[in-house]
């Protein structure tokens, strides 16, 4: 099979070193395996800029989804209300979730290139007494849009609401202050900006709002607290861990701390982003989402215009000359992506749009 990075949002290109942490085959029982668990779980507190007093880490097999899914059928009780902010298919799946487990919710949604309104959250809030929880993407990688959470925690928390936060795409590339902007639960995956593998995805949780969940749990697999609390014991997963996974994890979590932890990792982002807004603009290709609002995930770009363009066959070109890229997911224009994350740097960014210009002249 021909090698290629990916220009995604994730699974993404890993270093050779974080794959290499794969070949071990570890017991789950053994108390050094355990150990690795723990130390994650201690790193991730670390990177969200919280205490072990105050919050607490629980690591969940599966993809992000099942992560999101885990908050969301064990913290929302059955007398309950969810108010979803939404501006994305990944909001959207959370209103599936919320439907596919029977919560009771809200869908306030926004147009994709905009992001939710606190102002509008508020007033929702003020208007429905029941809403005990709301919920939101960071980093929407539908569009690359990155969400003002900071703003909507506020009015969250002045309301004393419980706050949610899907962070999937953004936890490790972008800092987040999560004590300080209070959220109660945030989100995210191994496979991400931490630069790990797909297996699991791990929850922040503040302990007081976790420890009122126990008993609300509407699935077995799924139950945030009760994974916790084994897990708080001495490392143990309550069910077969991704051992592999992990040991990649912990290695990947050494190689953001030896590049300078969140802020180098996040420059090296936002160069990559800034490098292919700047060289598609010469090729006439425009972003889909406006500067203002633009994280540094993932890319959003309209067809180019006044071509005959056909995305399967640029993205087969792509491909051949090393690099692999997104369709588009927003639905109310023709677009594709491309990802800045993963072990991608300012050269590879170079080289790619070099090669989508040499595939616009081919095909023009």
């Amino acid at each position: 099979m021909k090698n290629y990075k990916l220009l995604t949002p994730g699974p993404l290109t890993t270093t050779e070193t974080v794959k290499k942490e794969m070949l071990f085959d570890h017991c789950t029982w053994d108390d050094d395996y355990k150990q690795i668990t723990q130390e994650i779980r201690r790193e991730l507190l670390n990177l969200a800029h919280v205490s072990e007093e105050e919050y607490t880490a629980v690591l969940m097999q599966g993809s992000g989804t099942f992560g999101v899914e885990s908050v969301l059928t064990s913290v929302i009780g059955k007398e309950e209300k969810l108010l979803i902010a939404a501006n994305g298919a990944y909001g959207k799946r959370m209103v599936s979730i919320a439907e596919h487990a029977c919560i009771d919710y809200t869908l306030y949604e926004e147009d994709f290139d905009k992001v939710p309104c606190a102002r509008k959250i508020a007033e929702i809030l003020d208007g429905d007494g029941r809403i005990t929880h709301v919920a939101m993407v960071h980093s929407e990688t539908t569009s690359g849009i990155l969400n003002d959470i900071s703003s909507v925690a506020k009015v969250v928390k002045e309301r004393g609401r419980t706050f949610i936060v899907d962070a999937m795409s953004s936890f490790g590339g972008v800092d987040i202050q999560v004590g300080e902007l209070g959220i109660d639960f945030i989100v995210s995956s191994a496979n991400k900006c931490i630069q790990g593998v797909p297996g699991f995805s791990f929850i922040i949780c503040r302990r007081d709002k976790l420890m009122e969940s126990k008993g609300k749990a509407r699935s077995l697999s799924l139950d945030l607290y009760d994974q916790w609390e084994t897990m708080e014991k001495d490392g143990k997963w309550r069910f077969t861990s991704p051992t592999h996974v992990v040991l990649a994890f912990r290695k990947a979590l050494d190689e953001l701390k030896e590049e300078g932890g969140i802020e180098k990792r996040n420059e090296r982002y936002t160069q990559n982003h800034k490098i292919l807004i700047e060289n598609l603009a010469k090729l006439g290709i425009k972003p889909y989402v406006g500067a203002d609002v633009q994280g540094p995930i993932i890319t959003t770009f309209y067809y180019p215009e006044n071509h005959h363009f056909s995305f399967q066959e640029m993205y087969e070109y792509i491909k051949e000359r090393g690099y692999a890229i997104y369709p588009g997911k927003v639905t109310d224009a023709d677009t594709f992506r491309i990802g800045n994350i993963g072990e991608i740097y300012p050269e590879d960014m170079v080289k790619v749009t070099a090669i989508i210009s040499e595939f616009l002249k081919e095909t023009n």
